[in-house]
């Protein structure tokens, strides 16, 4: 204990440089070519720059080829802090990359530059995933600046395209780098609530479905000559909604909505004008199903959901799955679950509790993989939205859970 608040200590004094360094991290967009940028690499050299200046020399680059982004690469960077055994290695995990700012007139201040008001600091990225970055930096200080080491080895691993689907992040370290052991604690802080009591174990499978319907196109007056693929797409969304209280209707309290979920969302235009019956129609879901429930079956009935409208309205039905993932679960008796739940009593003096969740991250393909993963975080959740903000104590007091799970 004693040395832990030693070592807490030099946490607390490092207020500034956290604001400095979370500063310095913004005012580099690392935007994806999706989104209008050139990757993630300016971000990840300044970051490297920093990193060696203070302290934490022993630097690893995994840069995954992307002839769109800056310099033909996605960095993925990986900073080891050797512990007085390597039997194990407690890994966090942050990302790179941030969201476009969206709607500039909404924001009160600059996005790129970070002003602190209040006990919060705002900017894009500070929240997502920049708070969780710069907690377990300053977390991995505290050992190198007491000239303590951890009692297992902490490897921080900064990745590259999480906010697009991390083609070029964490999948591409999966398939093409050895990086992780089963026994590693792997903790992902980007994502929780605002008292930082909540560890992400689990989340839904996901589905998202692409639903193409091809018909005959007539005039309005006379939609006996046509087949209407817009009218055939209205009725195979509300069946497909259905299946939430119908044939996929369990329950678990582990997650919040407790129930499987498909949502008819995205809808691309059909005919220009209103008197012609559409030949053609095409819709998107999304679907957050319960583990319990394997996504083959829910496939399944799909088809023969699209086979009675196909019969139904004299039309042919092309389906694609634009994203589908089937993670299994970190279990609640996981290394890592008791170890941060231990963390978290110990500094905010909270009992920690295990969730699942219906959103998608990074933690599911570690989890494929077999690797026990949570997700976790101190945080009002304003990722992606104007005005984003991390308040710094949060900042602070994840970087001291960080530090009692390495001791």
């Amino acid at each position: 204990m004693k040395d832990f608040e030693k070592l807490a200590r030099t946490i607390d004094d490092g207020r500034k440089e956290m604001i400095e360094l979370e500063t310095l991290l913004t005012s580099v967009p690392a935007l994806a070519p999706e989104s209008g940028g050139d990757g993630e690499l300016d971000k990840c050299l300044a970051l490297e720059d920093w990193l060696k200046k203070n302290g934490i020399t022993k630097l690893e680059r995994f840069d995954a080829p992307d002839s769109r982004a800056k310099n033909g690469i996605r960095p993925n960077l990986v900073a080891t802090i050797d512990g007085e055994d390597d039997d194990l290695t407690i890994w966090v995990m942050a990302h790179l990359d941030v969201v476009p700012v969206g709607e500039l007139s909404l924001w009160n201040t600059d996005p790129w530059k970070v002003v602190e008001k209040d006990g919060k600091i705002y900017g894009r990225g500070v929240e997502d995933d920049q708070q969780g970055l710069v907690s377990g930096v300053f977390a991995a200080l505290a050992f190198i600046r007491n000239g303590v080491k951890p009692a297992h080895t902490v490897k921080l691993l900064f990745v590259a395209d999480e906010e697009v689907g991390s083609t070029y992040g964490i999948q591409y370290l999966l398939k093409a780098h050895k990086l992780f052991r089963p026994q590693d604690l792997i903790i992902i802080p980007d994502g929780g609530d605002s008292i930082g009591e909540t560890v992400e174990v689990a989340e839904k499978n996901l589905i998202w479905l692409k639903v193409r319907t091809l018909g005959k196109q007539s005039h309005g007056s006379r939609p006996d000559e046509g087949a209407n693929a817009h009218l055939a797409n209205c009725e195979l969304a509300l069946r497909l909604n259905e299946l939430e209280t119908t044939v996929f209707n369990a329950k678990d309290s582990l997650f919040e909505p407790d129930h499987s979920t498909f949502q008819p969302t995205k809808k691309e235009a059909n005919v220009p004008n209103i008197n012609t019956i559409p030949g053609e129609d095409v819709f998107y879901m999304d679907c957050r199903i319960l583990p319990q429930y394997k996504l083959d079956v829910v496939r399944a009935e799909f088809r023969r959901i699209i086979a009675d409208i196909e019969k139904k309205y004299g039309v042919k039905i092309e389906t694609s799955e634009e994203q589908a993932v089937e993670s299994p679960a970190t279990p609640v008796t996981a290394p890592v679950v008791s170890k941060l739940s231990e963390a978290i009593e110990k500094v905010s003096g909270r009992k920690a509790r295990a969730i699942g969740i219906g959103g998608g991250t990074v933690g599911a393909y570690l989890r494929i993989e077999g690797y026990q993963a949570v997700v976790w975080g101190t945080l009002d959740e304003t990722a992606h939205q104007p005005n984003e903000y991390c308040i710094v104590e949060n900042l602070i007091k994840d970087a001291k859970i960080l530090l009692a799970v390495m001791m």
